[in-house]
């Protein structure tokens, strides 16, 4: 395994016009990834957590190419150097595609219900030019096993509305994987399935990033999910990092007031177990056109003068592995 990271991302923004036309510019725009920076590690798992709106979809959307950034890069390390993703031309994006693959939220919407299980799981095989017609059928049939729908023959040339949310999901991670590719993006994978069924699909993506040596974005606003998932939890909000680090000490030991605030709202199956509410401010804010002070500032029950004056801080390493961006945070 390489000490370099598979995944750099440096300054990463999206921004999108809020006004303007066809002879006039936008003075206005939407800041939904405001300058991210972190890395990956090879067969790392990075959960990317926050609030509804903060920007984790479209960071992982750009990391895949979905979405092209207004500023900044991805880098993914192919061999012993790395490729700026955003400046794959038409040509390597077929190479670019084998390397990286995403799995959607949705399990109804992101599969063609005019296509087989096994043209639906086969096609990025068939892309990829990747054996002939009977090995593909074997290779489907495979990894169809291997996601528990077995056996495979029954679920090879059935349809998407015969199965259940939990088996679309599954066919959903065969065809991420079925090209082995080395980066996964996750986009809340298990949001949207029944909660009795959501930890074997956790368990399952994990044994098959073990065997394939799968390096994985996880996208998630649950925290619990986060802590089975993750090696490394960030933490976003309104298009910003404000905090990273590994996942335990990150969910015991919060240094930021926003992962704080996130941590108590968590509920306590133990009645008698009582947590200190952490006391922020008004509602989200609208990341249109933000001022340049911290993000937070507005809800922050620790800020001061020097958060109003200054820009929004940088991550700085706190002690224990933890990147915090907060002034008043101080280095262990």
């Amino acid at each position: 395994m390489s000490n370099q990271p598979l995944i750099k991302v440096e300054g990463l923004r999206k921004l999108y016009p809020i006004d303007g036309g066809v002879f006039r510019k936008p003075s206005s725009f939407n800041h939904a990834v405001d300058g991210l920076n972190f890395e990956i590690g090879h067969g790392e798992s990075l959960g990317l957590v926050g609030e509804s709106g903060c920007g984790k979809s479209t960071t992982g959307k750009m990391l895949v190419k979905l979405f092209e950034p207004s500023d900044g890069s991805v880098k993914l390390q192919v061999g012993d150097s790395y490729i700026n993703v955003s400046n794959i031309d038409r040509n390597s994006r077929k190479d670019f595609r084998r390397n990286v693959q995403m799995i959607f939220q949705d399990p109804y919407e992101s599969m063609n219900p005019r296509m087989t299980i096994f043209d639906i799981v086969g096609e990025p095989l068939a892309v990829q030019d990747i054996g002939t017609i009977s090995e593909r059928e074997e290779r489907v049939a495979e990894f169809l096993e291997m996601v528990g729908l077995t056996p495979a023959s029954s679920f090879m040339f059935r349809y998407p509305h015969e199965l259940s949310g939990g088996q679309r999901q599954r066919v959903a991670i065969a065809r991420a994987l079925v090209i082995e590719p080395a980066f996964v993006v996750a986009d809340e994978p298990t949001s949207m399935l029944d909660v009795s069924i959501r930890t074997g699909v956790m368990k399952l993506m994990q044994d098959l990033a073990e065997r394939l040596n799968v390096t994985y974005l996880y996208i998630t606003h649950d925290l619990a999910v986060a802590r089975y998932m993750c090696d490394r939890i960030a933490v976003m909000y309104l298009g910003k990092i404000v905090e990273i680090g590994p996942t335990e000490e990150l969910l015991s030991n919060p240094r930021h007031p926003y992962t704080k605030a996130l941590l108590s709202a968590v509920p306590i199956p133990d009645p008698r177990i009582k947590r200190d509410a952490v006391q922020i401010e008004g509602g989200i804010s609208k990341a249109i056109d933000p001022q340049p002070q911290c993000r937070f500032y507005a809800r922050c029950p620790i800020r001061d003068e020097h958060c109003k004056t200054h820009d929004h801080p940088p991550l700085e390493v706190k002690g224990n592995g933890m990147q915090v961006a907060c002034y008043k945070v101080p280095v262990e």
